[in-house]
């Protein structure tokens, strides 16, 4: 019966507007769409320059980028907090605890997913797209541009992945955004902290706002692999 009353309690906060609950996952969509706003340029033009260019390290630099695909956020966080803290290298910027920190957490999350996917997809492509554009005497950033348009399905499919992982990570945002009210809990963090005091119903009902977005998420992911394997 208490899973029952917690459940339909959970459903009146969804339904009801609650401003406290849509609080908590604005400041999660908030934190997580802005990360991925920064990370994706980064880590799709570095995946480009990993699948299109030889230098020394690559393949080192590729293997790290792998290695770090199943990183713990937890470690992320540590490290951040690290350098974040009041005896950290960035100490003076006074970031701790802040959405910035998140965000930058968050950028650090979705890098590996971001060039590793790209890179992937990449290397993939067919040759002859990037040789017609050389051909026709294209500028590099007119044969980068051409280059992924070809794979743009497949770079949709890598950042609906990144976005699944930063979204649904709680390791780092509890580390570097200390889980306060109104400013930096978001769905993760306040899940863990509603629950840990026994308060169901606002933990269901931002659990069930997460399944929807995981769900939405791995719809997108599903539809845009479909769409790059055509």
């Amino acid at each position: 019966m208490a899973l029952v009353d917690a459940s339909e309690a959970a459903l009146r906060l969804l339904f009801s507007g609650d401003p406290e609950l849509w609080g908590i996952v604005a400041v999660s969509l908030s934190v997580s769409l802005r990360a991925m706003l920064l990370a994706m340029p980064i880590g799709i033009g570095i995946g480009y320059l990993l699948a299109t260019v030889d230098f020394p390290g690559r393949r080192m630099l590729i293997v790290v980028t792998q290695g770090l695909l199943a990183s713990p956020t937890v470690v992320v966080g540590l490290i951040l907090y690290l350098l974040l803290s009041r005896q950290g290298v960035f100490g003076q910027l006074q970031l701790l605890f802040t959405q910035t920190a998140m965000v930058i957490g968050q950028v650090l999350i979705a890098l590996p997913v971001l060039i590793a996917f790209s890179l992937a997809a990449i290397q993939s492509a067919d040759p002859r797209a990037r040789e017609t554009a050389i051909a026709l005497g294209a500028a590099d950033a007119r044969i980068a541009w051409t280059l992924l348009v070809e794979v743009r399905f497949a770079l949709m499919a890598a950042v609906c992945s990144a976005f699944g992982r930063v979204v649904s990570e709680i390791g780092c945002s509890l580390m570097v955004g200390g889980n306060i009210a109104g400013v930096t809990r978001n769905i993760p963090t306040a899940i863990a902290l509603e629950t840990s005091k026994g308060e169901f119903a606002q933990g269901i009902a931002l659990g069930i706002v997460l399944l929807l977005v995981a769900l939405g998420i791995n719809s997108a992911f599903a539809f845009f692999q479909g769409e790059s394997r055509r």
